[in-house]
């Protein structure tokens, strides 16, 4: 992508952003970073530039560097609606996002996954079994590093490339975990292996509708042919309906069903067993009791990730190595600690009902659920028949405690606690051994936290700050 000497205006200034800007910069282009934050609240963001040629428009007037502009970027935060873009577009400006941005300088292969939960721990494990095989990959997205480090990564190897010879590519593969919010503004995105783990109710307050957010998903596939991967979880009805539109060549994922339904997928779970036919013959990749992490939800990621390795021609032994070894992801059912015969478990990044329903689904034990936060638009009544089933007692906090409670109805076996502190301390009181106490909200952080990062690790402060 040629941008040298364009005007280019970056709207946002989360970890995209300033990936996006700092890509830009190196290849050429005029770049002003834009906000409607404040510099007394982006100085530290700002800081993170590391060119002078880097403009900053902040502040409540940030729009007006939109008229300058012959491409603006956005960030996945921003809402593609906004007026500002609106009156841009009308005056033919592009407006795209960072993914699409970054993936426009990238040479190595692109292996993408989206889904409603489970992306990081897929997206992780997908990295840990090339770096195990020997392949060299980028892992990030969504997950944290912004694509466009890739992309600089890349630009700067063909750059010296020009100069001094070949330098090769600074990566075999791409793996990024992407959002719906990314996919909203592709344009030529097009990832070799694109994944589809779930659709499931979440960011209702960013779309119109369960359709308009299924299509927001469906776009990873958009760009693909008939040498490309389309890997869909094949239990997940509205991912299955997918399947006749897509040109990638599908592979599909059950866990659920045997038999027949089984044989319609690729990688499926035979009894006790992972088991795949993805490399052209059947291979067991694990059984259950072999595999670290725990909650029933993960043998879904593990299909997924396993599918990627294989058809990137990762052995299996490389596979069940790193089964055998990883834990999980940190706010992801993280077990901080066993006290009193009592395990508490961080899944601070259940941050919408069906990830809290995967986490209770799960667990084996009574459980002592701390949920509650800021609202997104979820279904709390979904949560219903496994908390009555799973949930020997229910702590609620934050702004939506009281929806919650009126989800459950007649669920009589709840309180309230004022603070993460009081509903911790409340849980340890009585909690008895061979219990579990869960943290996972359900709700976003926002009413009370930074992020998920922050309510998670405040958790396992308090946690592991309980006397012994």
């Amino acid at each position: 992508m040629d941008v040298k000497d364009a005007n280019v205006v970056i709207v946002g200034l989360a970890r995209s952003g300033i990936g996006a800007a700092r890509l830009l910069d190196e290849a050429g282009a005029r770049v002003t970073v834009a906000d409607r934050k404040n510099a007394d609240e982006l100085s530290t963001v700002v800081s993170q530039l590391n060119s002078e040629r880097i403009k900053a428009v902040l502040g409540s007037g940030y729009e007006s560097v939109l008229d300058q502009a012959d491409l603006i970027v956005i960030s996945p935060g921003v809402p593609t609606g906004l007026e500002p873009l609106t009156r841009a577009r009308r005056r033919g400006i592009k407006v795209i996002g960072e993914l699409e941005l970054a993936s426009r300088f990238l040479n190595a292969p692109i292996l993408a996954v989206t889904g409603t939960n489970g992306k990081s721990t897929t997206v992780t494990l997908i990295g840990l079994f090339l770096k195990e095989a020997g392949k060299k990959a980028f892992v990030g997205g969504n997950l944290g590093t912004a694509i466009s480090e890739a992309a600089l990564a890349t630009y700067r190897a063909q750059q010296s490339a020009q100069r001094s010879g070949p330098a090769g590519s600074p990566y075999d593969f791409v793996v990024a975990e992407v959002s719906s919010f990314q996919l909203e503004t592709i344009e030529t995105f097009h990832p070799w292996v694109a994944a589809l783990l779930n659709i499931t109710l979440d960011h209702m307050d960013r779309y119109s509708s369960v359709g308009h957010y299924v299509a927001a998903k469906a776009r990873i596939f958009e760009n693909q042919g008939p040498g490309d991967y389309a890997v869909l979880n094949l239990d997940d009805e509205r991912v299955g309906r997918l399947r006749a539109g897509i040109k990638a060549k599908v592979v599909g994922l059950r866990r659920h069903g045997s038999g027949g339904r089984a044989a319609e997928a690729e990688t499926f779970l035979d009894g006790d067993r992972i088991v795949s036919t993805v490399a052209g013959k059947r291979e067991e990749i694990c059984r259950r009791d072999e595999m670290r992490l725990i909650g029933l939800h993960n043998v879904d990621n593990v299909m997924a990730a396993a599918t990627y390795a294989l058809l990137c021609g990762c052995s299996i032994d490389a596979i069940r190595r790193v089964l055998s070894s990883f834990p999980g992801l940190e706010h992801a059912l993280e077990v901080v600690r066993e006290r009193r015969g009592v395990r508490y478990v961080n899944d601070s990044k259940g941050t919408n009902v069906d990830a809290t329903l995967k986490a209770l689904e799960g667990i084996e034990q009574p459980i002592w659920l701390i949920a509650g936060g800021r609202d997104k638009g979820g279904d709390f009544t979904r949560l219903d028949k496994a908390v009555r089933e799973r949930v020997k007692r229910l702590i609620l906090i934050g702004e939506a405690a009281s929806r919650i409670q009126a989800a459950l109805g007649t669920f009589e076996r709840f309180c309230h606690a004022a603070s993460l502190r009081q509903a911790v301390e409340m849980a340890a009181a009585e909690a008895e051994p061979g219990d579990v106490v869960l943290l996972s909200p359900a709700c976003a952080s926002f009413d009370m936290f930074a992020d998920y990062q922050d309510r998670g690790r405040q958790f396992k402060a308090l946690v592991n700050g309980l006397p012994a």
